[in-house]
């Protein structure tokens, strides 16, 4: 079982006001895959964790689009007061790497192994490094790997 149907149920039960099971679905999370996803974090259609979701950690405010893959060790946080990321659609997040603060991760896009994404990051590109620039384009041919 992946972490991703774990948050599910929990996220339904969240919405629909159930009470206590989002906070056991969510401690369930980390005891299996010592990751911490909210239960209110909004996650789109087919996104799926590489790896069941190992080390995952996901602010309760990001919003994460359709057919992500979130690889192992990714942090989607904060920065302080000042707000979580939003990712687009079809975008491959890459081990060990961290989308800190307000910024906004484009449809089609991939941020590459441990990069630390502080900027936003346009539609149909490469993000990579430390802090993450974007280092080519998508070409439309390599956008069908992206599902």
């Amino acid at each position: 079982m992946n972490a991703i149907h774990l948050y599910r149920l929990g996220n339904w039960c969240y919405r629909h006001r159930v009470p206590v099971l989002p906070k056991l679905f969510r401690a369930l999370i980390f005891f299996l895959y010592n990751s911490d996803i909210f239960m209110q974090t909004k996650i789109g259609r087919g996104t799926r964790f590489a790896h069941g979701c190992i080390g995952v950690v996901i602010h309760a405010e990001a919003v994460i689009g359709d057919h992500v893959m979130i690889g192992p060790h990714v942090v989607i946080g904060g920065n302080f007061c000042e707000g979580v990321a939003t990712i687009g659609d079809h975008v491959w997040i890459s081990a060990g790497a961290k989308l800190i603060g307000r910024i906004t991760v484009g449809s089609h896009v991939i941020i590459g192994a441990n990069a630390v994404v502080l900027r936003d990051v346009p539609d149909n590109s490469v993000a990579a490094g430390v802090p993450a620039r974007v280092i080519r384009e998508i070409k439309p041919e390599e956008r069908e790997c992206l599902v």
